[in-house]
């Protein structure tokens, strides 16, 4: 017997542990079948639970879209209190598990990030991202051995909460062009991979890297499962699993499309009054009534 929403709302939430360990072994499944986690990422409550009813497993956030609804830049700018409000909200709507976009972790030393996971979990969220970029530092990247004092950190705070939190540490070496060449970059890559892994990483993030036999050379040579970021232009999911990446995710391709169709929209109405970029958008009831679940 199919079970109702009635009675899905009447059961018991999952326990944080519960639901970290159902989205690690997501993780698990997509390395198994070649098969990637596939992860459309959101911005807010209304676009989290629209993945969510799109069959989404868990939902992840972008820290972009984001940063851009509360009306800041990305790149570090938004603080760590605004950050966590915007996940908790997620993390209530919907039923699957939630993993956070926590950019460099919202401070300078391993305490801050520290701090800031206490307050992922706290707020609900079982996975976190967190990047080696600096945004305005003397170097692109931070030094490979100061962020892992970092992931450790973060595996600590997760580790002393209870919850199998599922760590996965963002390589910018591929978004920021760091290395001579392509050869180089690879060889950066690995080797902070390395590094990150025995630190505590679960998951290892390369955005940026797309080509083929890039993405082969990473799965091959990363040994914890590797999310790359797709987009146009990018293999199709299957592919990206036939080369072994384990997750695939979008970053703020969504919410970026969503911008383009406001902007699409608004440009049409005052050039022309007319309404043609608003046909096919969702049905008022429909969405109403997504919102107006739970």
């Amino acid at each position: 017997m199919d079970t109702t929403d009635a009675e899905r709302a009447q059961a018991p939430a999952p326990a944080p542990a519960d639901k970290a360990r159902a989205f690690r072994a997501l993780h698990d499944d997509a390395r198994r079948h070649r098969a990637p986690l596939v992860l459309p990422n959101a911005w807010d409550t209304a676009s989290a639970r629209i993945v969510e009813a799109a069959g989404a497993p868990a939902i992840a956030t972008t820290s972009a879209g984001v940063a851009w609804s509360l009306g800041v830049p990305d790149g570090d700018r938004l603080g760590r209190g605004r950050a966590l409000d915007l996940i908790a909200r997620i993390a209530a709507a919907v039923t699957v598990p939630v993993t956070a976009d926590i950019e460099s972790g919202y401070g300078d030393g391993p305490e801050d990030v520290a701090e800031t996971v206490r307050g992922v979990v706290a707020a609900g969220a079982v996975g976190v991202n967190i990047e080696d970029a600096t945004h305005g530092g003397p170097a692109p990247l931070r030094p490979a051995r100061e962020q892992a004092a970092r992931l450790t950190a973060a595996r600590r705070a997760a580790d002393a909460a209870g919850v199998p939190l599922f760590l996965n540490a963002r390589i910018d070496t591929y978004l920021s062009a760091v290395g001579e060449d392509e050869e180089a970059r690879l060889k950066e890559t690995l080797e902070r991979a390395s590094v990150y892994v025995a630190a505590g990483a679960d998951g290892i993030f390369v955005p940026g890297v797309a080509h083929p036999a890039a993405v082969r050379a990473l799965a091959a040579g990363i040994t914890a499962p590797l999310n790359v970021m797709a987009g146009p232009g990018a293999p199709p999911v299957a592919e990206l699993g036939a080369l072994g990446a384990a997750r695939v995710s979008v970053g703020a391709g969504i919410a970026q499309a969503a911008h383009a169709l406001v902007r699409a929209a608004a440009r049409e109405l005052l050039a022309t009054g007319t309404y043609d970029t608003l046909a096919g958008g969702l049905d008022y009831g429909e969405l109403n009534t997504l919102l107006g679940r739970g």
